[in-house]
């Protein structure tokens, strides 16, 4: 008894047709008319389409559909074959609403715990002073000088054991009286945990 392909092959011979020739009647491939001849089903589709290649073909061919289908059904194995297998899809996590919302807390936890971090260590270090005048060895004329400079809004500044006023940008300017002995401006920054930073700036006095 024929098998299939070998229906196929010899119909196709008898009505003396080339592979490109029955494809372009029927619209299908020239490698799928070659493997159902052969019946090499793993190169093919599914079996609903190979199904509808038969039913073409047999119809460009003239060979009676009926008789096609049943013997397509009888040579062919479903069973053997593996044309769409089942993908693995189990090392590959699915993104879903609950990943999203712990990877929402975990980014949440991460931003408050830098700023936390950013924060303590802010709190522990000396504040950081940016003194503008005095200069180092600045000559001073008359019985004052004028200190200015800036720093953090919550640091306290003192000049000469002289409170400062910090504005809200942390500026802060004074004009200190000084003897004519005076040597040196020693201005003292304290931060709300304690933390100090000096800075001792050297003048000299020019008597008028």
């Amino acid at each position: 008894m024929k098998k299939i392909g070998q229906i196929m092959e010899d119909a196709r011979k008898e009505k003396k047709y080339s592979y490109g020739e029955l494809e372009e009647i029927t619209k299908i491939k020239s490698s799928f008319l070659t493997a159902i001849e052969k019946e090499d089903w793993q190169s093919l589709p599914s079996f609903p389409t190979v199904l509808g290649f038969i039913k073409s073909i047999s119809s460009a061919l003239d060979i009676d559909e009926k008789m096609t289908i049943a013997v397509l059904r009888r040579d062919y194995p479903p069973k053997k074959l593996n044309i769409n297998p089942k993908p693995d899809i189990s090392s590959k996590p699915a993104w879903n609403p609950k990943l999203t919302f712990i990877l929402g807390i975990v980014s949440v936890a991460v931003v408050i715990l830098g700023y936390l971090t950013f924060q303590y260590i802010k709190f522990t270090l000396p504040p950081k002073v940016d003194l503008v005048s005095p200069t180092e060895g600045q000559v001073v004329n008359g019985n004052s000088v004028l200190v200015f400079g800036s720093t953090d809004m919550d640091v306290k500044i003192t000049v000469d054991n002289q409170p400062v006023l910090v504005d809200e940008e942390g500026k802060f300017s004074t004009d200190i009286e000084i003897s004519s002995e005076a040597t040196e401006v020693v201005i003292k920054a304290i931060s709300r945990s304690g933390k100090e930073t000096t800075i001792v700036r050297k003048i000299s006095i020019q008597q008028i």
